[in-house]
């Protein structure tokens, strides 16, 4: 797929420039290698047509053109396979979107029999303190809570102090990046707890420095909703427990969901950071479809303008699957159309 060839060919060179600088890289230094390799004008909207082999692929690279910011996306249709990719294979910053692994880990303990639903742990709630002061934010522990409700407000209101009480409770970041490891997920750390990650907040800007800390790729994103969504992960009782959740979510409603018909079911988990908004999930289409989005933005000037980018780069995602859809099912007929 040629929209595959053209981002691949993108993290090829972000991982060149990544390699002279260990922990973070810049964005100009990206685009020069970039713009050395290939031209300039493979990065410009109006050349798209030429580069895309079709209208679907040329509309999503037109959405995440990244020319006010870096913007990864990609996405799968969970019953073809198909899959498209814009720096699908570059990182982002997590942010809030690295809860859903963190819920996951906590559910297999439950199935291993190491914790329940019904254990209770406290929360991790910030002490204030100076930026980049410790290694960790300290933390006070508050109301202890059953992590079923830990699960259900770190997901649907994105609660820091509940993600910390059950990331302290299956180990630590470690624990977390282990488990998606034994997924066959890679690309995908979490380094810090979220007070930390919070306090500390602002140090890169993600439009213009790839820093490798709590970030993931958006293809890794979309491996691990594959896995949860098909059950290859977690058990049927898990996967009811952490889907459930995605579906009950309040935060973001000007992202995915904006603008999604009302025949949609969206489960998914928001992110924001410094200059950065993400919102990841499954898109459930009324013909029993399901597609596996993961969109992280950067830059593009205002937090409104980043929901905006996602909230529209989504809806061409579900209607560019949709005709793609259609079209196999005439040529299962038979039959044969334009488009």
């Amino acid at each position: 797929m040629a929209l595959l060839r053209f981002s691949t060919c993108f993290a090829v060179l972000s991982g060149l420039a990544l390699a002279a600088a260990p922990a973070v890289a810049q964005t100009n230094d990206l685009e020069a290698s970039f713009d050395s390799a290939l031209g300039t004008e493979l990065r410009n909207p109006q050349t798209y047509e030429a580069v895309y082999e079709s209208g679907f692929e040329q509309r999503i690279a037109e959405l995440a053109d990244g020319n006010q910011g870096r913007i990864g996306v990609a996405a799968m249709d969970l019953s073809s396979g198909e899959m498209i990719m814009v720096l699908g294979d570059q990182l982002f910053p997590m942010a809030s979107t690295s809860k859903i692994a963190v819920a996951a880990t906590y559910l297999e303990m439950v199935e291993q029999g190491r914790y329940s639903l019904t254990s209770e742990f406290p929360l991790l709630i910030p002490v204030r303190s100076a930026k980049y002061s410790s290694a960790a934010a300290p933390v006070r522990e508050g109301k202890y809570m059953q992590a079923i409700d830990l699960i259900e407000i770190m997901i649907t209101r994105s609660s820091n102090p509940a993600t910390d009480a059950l990331l302290a409770a299956v180990g630590g970041p470690d624990k977390v990046n282990a488990w998606m490891r034994r997924q066959g997920i890679n690309d995908f750390s979490i380094d810090r707890d979220i007070a930390t990650l919070v306090r500390d907040d602002g140090e890169y800007d993600p439009a213009s420095w790839i820093d490798p800390r709590d970030s993931a790729t958006p293809k890794a994103m979309v491996r691990l909703l594959q896995g949860l969504y098909r059950g290859d992960f977690l058990s049927d009782q898990s996967r009811r427990v952490l889907l459930g959740a995605m579906s009950r979510t309040v935060t973001g409603k000007r992202r995915i969901v904006a603008n999604m018909p009302s025949a949609a079911r969206v489960s998914h988990k928001t992110g924001s950071l410094n200059n950065t908004s993400s919102d990841i999930g499954i898109i459930e289409s009324p013909d029993g479809r399901a597609i596996a989005v993961a969109i992280y933005v950067t830059g593009q000037g205002s937090r409104s303008a980043r929901e905006e980018r996602i909230a529209a780069i989504a809806r061409a995602l579900y209607d560019g699957f949709a005709a793609k859809a259609r079209n196999r099912r005439v040529w299962t007929n038979g039959q044969r159309t334009g488009g």
